[in-house]
């Protein structure tokens, strides 16, 4: 396996989906499996279509990673150069899966099969949503563009769309993005897509090099076409200088609601001082990354952490299941059913164990005020000339409009301003100066300005 593995450690660092930006990974092989038994590809023959399950020991923590990847003749081979992973054999070329017919046929029969066995070195197991599979025959139409941490396909055909998201960084447990919308779909929400299935595997266990753990490996779910997120529409309406305070008060509104069923799913409990003690600590922890990443940061320690000290001394509402990563991106907006919320694996930098946790619901709302800024940072980038005072007040009553429509449909009197809302925007922001440092930084100066004026933002009266 040493050439599949030096052809895999050359190609990943390109990827999205690839966590330690800027340096080359240390990998060895944890597990594979085949699915060229389970496809009904018309040229299934003509590849090998197998998955690897690859560990990255120059991260700490280690990242387990799915690779999965047709191999096919070399003279054979008619893919875009972007989705080549490169040849370990003479002869011989790696195809990213996702992008090859023969893999994409696999996935979508393994989730509707069900209880398949996949080779001697794992499994991997179909696990149908409980409602009905996709009728009709469907065909591959695209991969989905853009995403960070995942790649989905989109099939589409005769019957019902489907997109499945196939899980690249892998973490032992059910994932929350498949734990939390089934749980919703099964109240009969129409808040989250409706579920088709999954795929669950097992892998000997990294931490212990004993014995094997189970995790999630894909999710298919209902797929909603001709529809834009919340991003884009939000994002067009403030280029042209509409009115987007109703949008943003339905939206506040399906945040609650969406809240509500999730408290109705899951066990709550009253915020304890543990509770307190570990949201305190993460956020110190946070902050001392981000000073060290981003030193424009440093002046303003104290003004911040000031913040952080006022919210740990008012009352906390009880601690539930939540979104855990919500922004504008992560939100639907479907003609006839409202706004849909999708992705609920929860916050990419925060360990899965962390994610899987009672939060607080008020972080959700932390992020998507967060998101509107960015609506109006990510404008003023693109054009300079455009009046920073109009963007501004876009966002400002944007924002408003998403707070009353949460505190109406959740009944709780929320002040924007409240002091526990404020650390977890002002949170959210120096999660942000981290992230765009590492990734985006000519985009640092939207969670620095952010900073700025939550430190400054007066408390609320009485």
């Amino acid at each position: 396996m040493d050439s599949t593995l030096a052809c895999l450690a050359a190609w990943m660092p390109r990827q999205r989906w690839y966590a330690a930006k800027g340096r080359p990974p240390s990998l060895r092989l944890v597990s594979w499996w085949d699915l060229t038994a389970a496809t009904t590809a018309a040229n299934a023959r003509a590849a090998r279509v197998r998955t690897y399950l690859v560990a990255d020991e120059g991260a700490l923590p280690v990242v387990l990673y799915q690779i999965p990847v047709v191999e096919r003749a070399t003279e054979t081979v008619d893919a875009d150069p972007e989705h080549i992973i490169g040849s370990p054999e003479p002869g011989s070329t790696f195809i990213d899966g996702p992008f090859d017919d023969a893999y994409a046929h696999a996935l979508l029969a393994l989730v509707e099969q069900g209880g398949v066995a996949l080779g001697p070195q794992t499994t991997a197991t179909g696990r149908p949503a409980g409602v009905a599979a996709p009728a009709g025959r469907l065909r591959v139409a695209r991969v989905v563009s853009g995403e960070q941490s995942n790649t989905s396909l989109i099939y589409e055909g005769d019957g019902v769309p489907v997109i499945c998201k196939v899980y690249r960084q892998l973490h032992a447990g059910l994932n929350p993005d498949i734990e939390l919308q089934e749980s919703l779909a099964a109240t009969g929400s129409r808040r989250v897509p409706t579920p088709i299935g999954w795929i669950e595997g097992a892998w000997p266990d990294l931490s212990t090099a004993h014995g094997a753990v189970h995790g999630s490996l894909a999710f298919a779910q209902e797929f909603l076409p001709g529809v834009e997120d919340a991003w884009r529409v939000a994002l067009h309406a403030a280029a042209r200088g509409e009115d987007f305070r109703t949008q943003a008060y339905e939206l506040g509104a399906a945040t609650a609601d969406v809240h509500r069923g999730l408290a109705g799913c899951f066990p709550t409990h009253a915020a304890a001082a543990a509770d307190r003690e570990a949201t305190s600590a993460a956020w110190e922890r946070r902050l001392a990354i981000a000073i060290a990443e981003v030193p424009e940061l440093g002046p303003q320690r104290d003004a911040i952490e000031t913040v952080y000290r006022r919210a740990r001394d008012v009352p906390w509402p009880p601690l539930q299941r939540i979104h855990g990563d919500f922004h504008l991106g992560q939100v639907l907006h479907a003609p006839g059913r409202g706004w849909v919320l999708v992705d609920f694996e929860g916050e990419p930098l925060r360990p899965m164990s962390e994610r899987v946790q009672p939060d607080l619901a008020l972080r959700d709302v932390a992020g998507m005020l967060r998101s509107f800024d960015y609506v109006a940072g990510s404008l003023r980038l693109d054009d300079p000339d455009r009046s920073p005072e109009a963007v501004r007040e876009w966002a400002a009553a944007a924002r408003a409009a998403f707070v009353d429509g949460y505190a109406a449909t959740s009944g709780i009197d929320l002040d924007p301003r409240h002091p526990l809302l404020a650390a977890l925007e002002l949170d959210k922001a120096v999660y942000e100066a981290i992230y765009e440092a590492r990734n985006r930084p000519t985009w640092v100066a939207i969670p620095l300005s952010a900073v700025a004026r939550l430190v400054e933002r007066p408390a609320p009266v009485g």
